[in-house]
């Protein structure tokens, strides 16, 4: 994907519609080939790029899927502000400490009581390649990558 100053404003137009929604739903592709969908925390993260960042277990379930198939849906809604944004990327399992050190908020002890020294925590991270969003203030549908 280039970096067009097209592409850029659309990025931008991205980060600011999910910004403020820290929860997105996470879909994976199991085995089987059903659909599996799970709440994940961005805690706020979005890259200039647009990719997207969630802690993990590691060893966890949606870990296996996306080992399995690594095409992945994140959906966000704000009902209240009627903005509603279906992302749609390649995911992958990322253990790089000091990306995991930089993201890290005291707010994640709830899911990881050792912090930074839990053992199998790892970041799952969502290269974007396509985006929907719909923005109830104008009604419209866009492809924003």
């Amino acid at each position: 994907m280039s970096n067009s100053p097209d592409r850029n404003e659309k990025i931008k137009k991205l980060r600011e519609l999910i910004q403020d929604i820290d929860i997105g739903m996470l879909t994976t592709i199991d085995q089987d080939g059903s659909l599996h969908s799970r709440p994940m925390s961005t805690n706020s993260e979005v890259e200039l790029d647009g990719d997207l960042w969630f802690f993990t277990d590691a060893s966890s379930h949606k870990v296996t899927e996306i080992e399995q198939h690594q095409r992945v849906n994140v959906s966000f809604s704000d009902p209240h502000k009627q903005r509603y944004v279906s992302i749609s990327g390649q995911a992958q399992l990322v253990r790089d400490r000091n990306k995991i050190k930089d993201l890290w908020k005291p707010e994640l002890k709830a899911w990881f009581p050792k912090g930074l020294d839990e053992p199998d925590i790892a970041l799952l991270k969502v290269n974007v390649e396509k985006a929907e969003y719909w923005d109830g203030s104008s009604s419209f549908v866009a492809h924003t990558i």
